[in-house]
């Protein structure tokens, strides 16, 4: 029976690294996996919507990522609010209904980031704007698609930051916003028994050998 497997957490604790070695055990095992990168106002959907009004805009349309322009269009409520709805809603087609058409397919599902890090993102991001209270938020949260497993990969703040350097991330977070972010997952973790906390400050293989024995055993 087909899995649906989802990674959130800290940037550089390693998620990219363990989504490639599980895709690659299910591929050496003849079945199908379908990879899916997903996060508030960055999915595929979201991304067009976004091209196609840049070029009918002709470009007033901040670019993507930290910009002097983009912080201006987002001090307006209107846009703001407006952006945050058209992310959930894009969410909950993807959530809904779209990984539900490829489960049916038999795709094993490995997505990511999931709900918790665009949770985190908006919080972070939003402070003032009550997201979690709004009932499209709700409708997401009720709707989505449950994952079989649920991994949260953590590592400290400083390592973070050094492997963001190592990988020429183009947006790192600053080290006051990475702090913000664990303490976000960190709270999260201990209150839910539906998600399995891994700290990556193991090796490689460690983490991976959590991880396939978590999927296998279930």
């Amino acid at each position: 029976m087909a899995k649906i497997i989802f990674f959130s957490g800290l940037d550089g604790a390693g998620k990219s690294t363990q989504i490639d070695i599980l895709k690659n055990h299910y591929l050496n095992q003849n079945k199908k996996v379908y990879y899916f990168w997903s996060r508030g106002g960055y999915t595929p959907g979201f991304q067009r919507l976004k091209n196609i009004l840049r070029r009918s805009l002709k470009n007033k349309l901040p670019k993507s990522g930290k910009s002097p322009q983009r912080e201006k269009s987002f001090a307006n409520p209107l846009i703001k609010r407006t952006w945050l709805i058209i992310s959930i809603l894009d969410l909950i087609f993807y959530y809904s209904i779209f990984l539900r058409i490829k489960l049916l397919l038999g795709y094993n599902i490995i997505c990511d980031r999931f709900i918790l890090d665009t949770n985190v993102d908006f919080s972070i991001a939003y402070p003032d704007e009550k997201f979690e209270d709004w009932l499209l938020w709700k409708i997401l949260l009720r709707c989505s698609i449950k994952p079989n497993h649920h991994f949260l990969l953590l590592i400290n703040v400083k390592e973070s930051m050094k492997r963001s350097l190592l990988k020429f991330e183009p947006f790192p977070d600053s080290f006051e916003t990475l702090v913000k972010r664990l303490s976000y997952y960190e709270i999260y973790s201990k209150n839910t028994t539906k998600i399995n906390t891994i700290w990556c400050n193991k090796s490689i293989d460690e983490v991976s050998k959590i991880i396939l024995k978590n999927i296998n055993c279930s």
